[in-house]
């Protein structure tokens, strides 16, 4: 919020990124660069590190909507945005969250799971299982919408 320079393009990027705050009358508006890459949702859309979010927070009475915005010029073709909205509730007590790491996939210390170019056997499983062609899976926005 304090309007501070950007990091260096040769800074290391964090899971938390770099964000900067303003405010426009009762929304207030974060901007984060400077990502690692990662995954926008767990079911594997990834995110590289040129990503951006954009975060919006609205108050309106009671009422809160938050709309978050990435852009990523390496795997997206077009913005994805989410929004949700929450009442204000001043009696909701969140009971705390226990939860603990654990192991879900034994490896080997060192391993990081890959497949060469071309030679991924999960490629086609989004194609095959709603019955669309390959190509049109993989596109990106300019094969997903209807000609």
């Amino acid at each position: 919020m304090d309007q501070r320079a950007r990091p260096s393009s040769y800074a290391a990027h964090a899971w938390q990124g770099f964000s900067l705050g303003s405010w426009d009358v009762n929304m207030l508006n974060i901007l984060t660069t400077d990502l690692k890459r990662g995954y926008i949702r767990r079911n594997g859309i990834p995110r590289s590190d040129e990503a951006e979010l954009q975060e919006h927070y609205i108050r309106h009475d009671e009422f809160l909507t938050i709309v978050s915005v990435v852009k990523d010029p390496d795997y997206l073709t077009e913005p994805f945005i989410r929004s949700s909205n929450y009442v204000i509730d001043p009696r909701l007590v969140i009971a705390p969250y226990p939860c603990s790491p654990a192991v879900e996939i034994e490896r080997s210390r060192g391993y990081v799971p890959h497949y060469l170019p071309g030679q991924n056997p999960f490629d086609g499983e989004y194609a095959n299982r709603y019955g669309i062609d390959l190509d049109a899976s993989l596109g990106g926005a300019q094969t997903m919408y209807p000609k």
